[in-house]
Protein backbone atom coordinates (compact mmCIF):
# COMPACT_ATOMS: atom_id res chain seq x y z
CA UNK A 1 0.00 0.00 0.00
CA UNK A 2 1.12 3.58 -1.03
CA UNK A 3 1.07 6.27 1.65
CA UNK A 4 -0.63 9.73 0.30
CA UNK A 5 -0.24 12.76 1.16
CA UNK A 6 -2.76 15.24 2.52
CA UNK A 7 -2.19 17.69 -0.90
CA UNK A 8 -3.83 15.41 -2.37
CA UNK A 9 -6.99 14.85 -0.41
CA UNK A 10 -7.17 18.62 0.61
CA UNK A 11 -9.60 20.71 -1.67
CA UNK A 12 -11.28 17.59 -3.47
CA UNK A 13 -15.10 17.64 -4.13
CA UNK A 14 -16.87 14.67 -2.46
CA UNK A 15 -18.48 13.42 -4.70
CA UNK A 16 -20.47 10.45 -3.01
CA UNK A 17 -20.91 8.68 0.29
CA UNK A 18 -21.84 4.87 -0.77
CA UNK A 19 -21.26 1.22 0.34
CA UNK A 20 -17.66 -0.65 -0.46
CA UNK A 21 -18.67 -2.60 -3.19
CA UNK A 22 -18.05 -6.06 -2.91
CA UNK A 23 -14.97 -5.89 -5.62
CA UNK A 24 -13.60 -3.01 -3.16
CA UNK A 25 -14.11 -5.67 -0.24
CA UNK A 26 -12.10 -8.13 -2.13
CA UNK A 27 -9.28 -5.92 -2.97
CA UNK A 28 -8.84 -5.64 0.52
CA UNK A 29 -9.44 -9.52 1.26
CA UNK A 30 -12.53 -8.33 3.87
CA UNK A 31 -15.87 -9.93 4.73
CA UNK A 32 -18.24 -7.98 6.45
CA UNK A 33 -20.86 -9.55 8.03
CA UNK A 34 -24.61 -9.84 6.93
CA UNK A 35 -26.02 -6.78 7.05
CA UNK A 36 -23.27 -4.60 7.59
CA UNK A 37 -21.82 -2.06 5.23
CA UNK A 38 -18.34 -0.23 4.61
CA UNK A 39 -19.11 3.38 4.18
CA UNK A 40 -16.97 4.74 1.25
CA UNK A 41 -16.33 8.44 0.28
CA UNK A 42 -15.79 8.94 -3.10
CA UNK A 43 -13.79 12.14 -4.10
CA UNK A 44 -14.14 13.97 -7.57
CA UNK A 45 -10.26 12.67 -7.96
CA UNK A 46 -11.51 9.26 -8.03
CA UNK A 47 -10.01 8.54 -4.86
CA UNK A 48 -11.99 6.16 -2.32
CA UNK A 49 -11.36 6.79 1.75
CA UNK A 50 -12.96 4.18 3.75
CA UNK A 51 -12.33 3.10 7.47
CA UNK A 52 -9.69 0.51 8.88
CA UNK A 53 -9.94 -1.37 11.62
CA UNK A 54 -5.77 -0.97 11.76
CA UNK A 55 -3.15 0.78 9.89
CA UNK A 56 -2.34 -2.68 8.61
CA UNK A 57 -5.99 -2.92 6.94
CA UNK A 58 -6.83 -6.34 8.95
CA UNK A 59 -10.26 -5.50 8.25
CA UNK A 60 -13.02 -3.07 7.39
CA UNK A 61 -13.68 -0.19 10.26
CA UNK A 62 -16.46 2.34 11.90
CA UNK A 63 -16.36 5.53 10.85
CA UNK A 64 -17.15 8.47 13.26
CA UNK A 65 -17.63 12.31 13.41
CA UNK A 66 -18.66 14.87 15.29
CA UNK A 67 -21.39 17.83 14.10
CA UNK A 68 -21.59 21.36 14.54
CA UNK A 69 -23.02 20.99 17.49
CA UNK A 70 -20.21 18.88 19.15
CA UNK A 71 -22.22 16.05 19.37
CA UNK A 72 -20.38 12.38 18.19
CA UNK A 73 -21.89 10.24 15.40
CA UNK A 74 -21.36 6.73 13.48
CA UNK A 75 -22.03 6.72 9.57
CA UNK A 76 -24.22 4.14 8.94
CA UNK A 77 -25.17 3.91 5.59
Amino acid sequence: MESNTDDQIEGQRIVAIREMTPAELDREGWITQHGSSIPAIELESGILLYPSADPEGNGPGALFGIDADDTAFALFL
